[in-house]
């Protein structure tokens, strides 16, 4: 498995691809992959989940839902990972880039930014086939990296132009 199949697994076919059929269709995907293939492609997504676990996107994702759990901020990376690669690497970079994303997936009229266990589904996958768990791969620390963010208004308006414009506090 290359950094570039990876990718193209991933990536979801439009921004607001609605949460079930980019799970599907990644779970399809998969399944055509050889154990092998499903181990390195968990390595290559634990690996993108611990990159992304910084605190400078935890600010985003609460700026943007209200995120305030472990659980809610992996949904969140996975689904940064679901935007591609260019995606996902410029927002590591610039969190606040997300701002510019034109499109959302929706729940209730509100953007819902959040891919569901996601990361899972190779492991869901192998053990199905071999009764087996795949090799843990850690995907974070034991906390995110960088400086927190702070919850004050005035402070996620400066730490987040483009994202505080679209997503008023």
């Amino acid at each position: 498995m290359t950094e570039n199949e990876f990718w193209q697994l991933v990536t979801r076919d439009t921004p607001e691809q609605d949460q079930q059929s980019l799970t599907e269709n990644l779970r399809l995907k998969l399944n055509q992959l050889s154990n092998e293939e499903l181990a390195a492609f968990d390595k290559f997504f634990a690996q993108q989940m611990r990159r992304a676990y910084l605190w400078s996107l935890w600010g985003a994702a609460y700026l943007v839902t209200g995120c305030d759990s472990e659980y809610e901020f992996a949904e969140f990376r996975c689904f940064l990972i679901s935007l591609g690669q260019e995606w996902f690497e410029k927002v590591l970079v610039d969190p606040d880039a997300l701002g510019l994303l034109t499109q959302w997936p929706l729940k209730d009229a509100y953007a819902y930014p959040f891919v569901d266990e996601y990361d899972l589904i190779a492991g869901e996958l192998y053990e199905q086939r071999t009764g087996e768990e795949l090799p843990f791969v850690p995907s974070g620390q034991a906390t995110p990296q960088g400086k927190k963010f702070s919850h004050k208004k005035k402070q996620l308006k400066l730490a987040y132009p483009q994202l505080f414009e679209r997503f008023p506090f």
